[in-house]
């Protein structure tokens, strides 16, 4: 007879520590807290942040009654019974003790006495307690229950129970004990390690602060399951970003954060000096002037900031002995690998002085940034347009928890409008026709008035998308004066080869070009922003020694994580958030 089939084994996967720590990470436990693939009975060493707490006591035990026999109840009278001495002595203990109170002689003169006749009890011990938290260590949405027994391990409730308290305990993983949602809960045999809180400054022992309190607390704010969320979507999403490059044969190189050139020609932008003319007390210190270039001033601007014969000698003395800025973009210096490499790719932060009160800037924000050699507008458009939906779906697929947090919490609609954004394709439409198309509202009153030749508002763009196509819309060919230097003319010599990409509910997170690679067209826009040739100089040299064509695109980063999580205020997704007038940490 041929043996009955058998279902495969099950392979347990072991709790492995933490190659650098002796502890299991939450997340290995609690994504997989079944009995069938063994976790209970294991002994552990887990840690983590105490996020909310309880205290149940034990009652004191009652020895039982139990029911009395006749003859305990009525005992025979016992006989005569010889007294020794001192048990004379002592049945006459109460009359000598009344002696002593007519005399008005105090008992306390006589501790001996005293004791005899008032023996003072000791308090009993207090009954043991058992405190049940909630840890988490940010692996998980989702926190371990840990149980003390203080007869076990002693401790006090007050350096264990208080939101915020760190625990590091070894224990044994068991069935959970409650009947609620969680199947296991850590039964603690010893307690390695307790950081203790001081609950009247802790921020977050009060109740639940909303997000735009928590700004005010950047290095406590990550404890919170919300902020702790964003952040594990937000590591999520920076991998996807360097995934999708690799697996498209990008070379990921890093730019300069500190130039000495304006990447747009028209930029607001941070100087970076060691003068002491700006009121520096050391040489070796360095100061981060606010300049602002605004593109009807850039003729002005360039005038007082050019640079060659006609430095000052304090910007000599300088550093770097130029004039020197936070950069705002890093595409020039792209262009110069790109030209050599082929597809290249940057991520990191980029500046703008910009004295906004917008929710979607801040002043360091961080950019992904791409170029293509031998690739022009349509191929970055699509790009683009791939690189977007890989990180949507990248999202969707490795962070289902905290996904499914968010739109809990948060927004109710971001997974669908993800799963949307990612099965559709995008709308193309040309500056033109986007205008013809806003010319045309006539249910909606705009603040700006609309004319061919300016930029787009939000207000604009969030109809086009929002309201006419409600997916999507990648606009393109911008009049040159909105754009920067470098951005190819088209034919008509009116409009450069741009796009921006605006998503419903977000706005532009993409925005990209075509850059200029004939020499003299080049010689000409940067002549229109009145540009230091000495400083372009390098720039130039990428159109002198085999030019090509290759285009590219800049992803707001920041903007990203604020898509995928459903929020409305960039500051909310940034660990520590530089805005004008603050700059905590």
């Amino acid at each position: 007879m041929m043996e009955s089939q058998q279902e495969p084994k099950v392979t347990i996967p072991p709790l492995i520590p933490l190659e650098y720590s002796n502890r299991v990470m939450l997340k290995t436990i609690l994504e997989c807290g079944d009995d069938e693939i063994g976790l209970f009975g294991k002994t552990v060493v887990v840690g983590g942040w105490v996020k909310s707490s309880k205290e149940v006591k034990r009652e004191p035990v009652v020895a039982a009654l139990k029911p009395t026999t006749a003859a305990e109840a009525f005992p025979p009278s016992p006989g005569p019974k010889e007294l020794s001495c001192v048990e004379v002595v002592q049945s006459r203990i109460p009359f000598f003790k009344k002696i002593i109170r007519v005399f008005g002689v105090s008992s306390d003169s006589y501790p001996g006495v005293r004791e005899k006749f008032e023996p003072v009890p000791k308090p009993p011990p207090p009954p043991p307690s058992k405190f049940f938290l909630q840890i988490n260590d940010g692996s998980s949405i989702s926190s371990l229950m840990v149980v003390i027994d203080s007869a076990i391990v002693p401790v006090s409730a007050s350096r264990v129970l208080p939101t915020g308290t760190c625990i590091l305990a070894q224990g044994v993983l068991e069935k959970s004990s409650s009947h609620g949602k969680q199947t296991i809960e850590l039964k603690v045999e010893k307690i390695l390690h307790i950081g203790t809180v001081e609950p009247d400054t802790y921020p977050l022992s009060r109740k639940r602060l909303p997000l735009d309190s928590l700004r005010d607390y950047p290095h406590i704010r990550p404890r919170t399951t919300t902020v702790a969320s964003i952040t594990r979507i937000r590591d999520t999403l920076d991998f996807a970003a360097h995934t999708f490059f690799h697996n498209h044969g990008f070379l990921h190189v890093q730019v300069p954060i500190i130039t000495t050139i304006d990447s747009e020609g028209f930029s607001e932008k941070f100087q970076v000096t060691t003068s002491k003319k700006w009121g520096l007390g050391s040489g070796a210190d360095a100061d981060v002037r606010h300049e602002t270039v605004k593109a009807e001033q850039h003729i002005e601007a360039r005038d007082k900031s050019k640079l060659g014969t006609g430095v000052k000698p304090e910007v000599k003395e300088d550093f770097f002995g130029h004039q020197s800025y936070l950069s705002v973009s890093g595409r020039l210096h792209l262009e110069s690998y790109a030209c050599a490499l082929g597809n290249v790719y940057s991520f990191g932060p980029r500046f703008r002085a910009e004295k906004t009160g917008s929710i979607k800037q801040v002043a360091e924000m961080w950019v992904v940034e791409v170029e293509m050699a031998f690739s022009q507008l349509k191929d970055s458009m699509k790009c683009a347009e791939d690189c977007f939906k890989f990180l949507c779906k990248w999202v969707l697929d490795h962070c289902p928890q905290d996904m499914k947090f968010v739109t809990k919490r948060i927004d109710k609609t971001i997974v669908h409008r993800l799963e949307y954004m990612i099965s559709i394709s995008y709308e193309r439409i040309s500056y033109r026709e986007a205008v013809d198309i806003l010319r045309k509202v006539t249910d909606k009153t705009f603040e700006t008035k609309l004319r061919w030749g300016v930029p787009l508002t939000a207000e604009h763009l969030s109809y086009l998308a929002d309201d006419h196509y409600k997916r999507p819309v990648i606009i393109y060919d911008y009049p040159k004066a909105v754009k920067p230097f470098y951005v190819r003319l088209n034919d008509d010599g009116k409009t450069v080869a741009t796009f921006d990409m605006v998503v419903p509910k977000m706005g532009t997170v993409i925005t990209g070009s075509q850059s200029e690679e004939r020499l003299d067209m080049l010689s000409a826009r940067m002549k229109e922003f009145d540009l230091s040739r000495d400083q372009y100089e390098w720039y130039q040299d990428l159109r002198k020694h085999g030019t090509v064509k290759h285009s590219g695109f800049s992803l707001g980063f920041d903007l990203m994580v604020l898509l995928m999580t459903g929020l409305t205020d960039v500051r909310d997704v940034v660990p520590f958030p530089r805005t004008h007038g603050k700059a905590n940490n």
